[in-house]
C-alpha cells in the first residue's frame, strides 16, 4: 500500500531570522514511517524541520511552513491508500513577513496572525482522499471528547489522541500513551515506546 505520513512541526516566518513554531519533535511520525516500510508498504514522509534521521527506504520531502506542507500533501495524497497526519501544523501564520530583520523598538510588538489552511480538514472534501485517514490530537483536557469531535468534523477513520500536558509522553519523549478513537469505539494504548504504537497503527492496514 502507498502511505503518506506527515511529521514534525512547521515554521511560520516573521522575518528573515525569526519564526513561529511548536514543540513537536517528529518522533511519532518518523516511527510510523519506519514501521510502515518494515511492513512492506511504500511510504512518502512529508516532514517539517527535525533533528531526526530519515528512515531507510522512505521517500522524503522536507518542508518548512504550513502552506508548503499543504501543497505537497494536496499533490500526492490522492494516489495514496492511507494517510497518517502526525505533523503539528501551525494553526496561524503571520499576515505579513518582513523582508528585513525587525528591529527592537518600544516595549511591545503586535503581530497579526491569520489562519493557515487545515490540511486534515481538506483531505476528504477538498483533496477528495478516500483512503484510510488517521489524524492526531494533542490535547491538554477532555481528551476523548475533543478527539471524537475532531474525528467527526474532519472525516477521519481514527484519531490518535494524547495528553501533551504530561511531561512523560508526547512532545520530546520517546514514549507515548494514547486514546485511539474510532467511529464505533475507543481503545486505550498504554504507555509504551512510540515505535510500539507505530507498529500497532500500521498493523491496522493489513498486508
Amino acid at each position: 500500500m502507498k502511505i503518506l505520513i506527515t511529521a514534525g512541526p512547521t515554521r511560520e516566518a516573521i522575518d528573515p531570522v525569526r519564526f513561529l513554531t511548536n514543540r513537536s519533535s517528529g518522533k511519532m511520525g518518523y516511527a510510523i514511517a519506519d514501521a510502515a516500510v518494515h511492513a512492506g508498504h511504500q511510504v512518502l514522509l512529508v516532514s517539517g524541520p527535525t533533528d531526526l534521521d530519515v528512515p531507510a527506504g522512505v521517500d522524503f520531502i522536507p518542508v518548512e511552513s504550513a502552506a508548503e506542507m499543504y501543497e505537497v500533501v494536496a499533490r500526492y495524497l490522492p494516489g495514496m491508500g492511507a494517510a497518517f497526519f502526525a505533523a503539528a501544523v501551525a494553526d496561524f501564520t503571520p499576515a505579513e513577513i518582513s523582508s528585513r530583520k525587525i528591529k527592537k523598538s518600544g516595549e511591545k510588538m503586535i503581530l497579526e496572525l491569520v489562519k493557515t489552511r487545515d490540511i486534515l480538514a481538506s483531505a476528504r472534501e477538498t483533496i477528495s482522499f478516500r483512503g484510510f485517514l488517521v489524524g492526531f490530537a494533542a490535547e491538554t483536557e477532555n481528551l476523548e471528547v475533543n478527539a471524537r469531535a475532531k474525528l467527526e468534523a474532519k472525516g477521519c477513520d481514527l484519531i490518535v489522541a494524547n495528553d501533551v500536558s504530561r511531561s512523560d509522553i508526547g512532545f520530546d519523549s520517546h514514549e507515548n500513551e494514547a486514546l485511539l478513537v474510532f467511529k464505533d469505539r475507543t481503545e486505550v494504548f498504554k504507555k509504551a515506546p512510540k515505535h510500539d504504537l507505530a507498529i500497532y497503527l500500521i498493523s491496522m492496514l493489513g498486508d
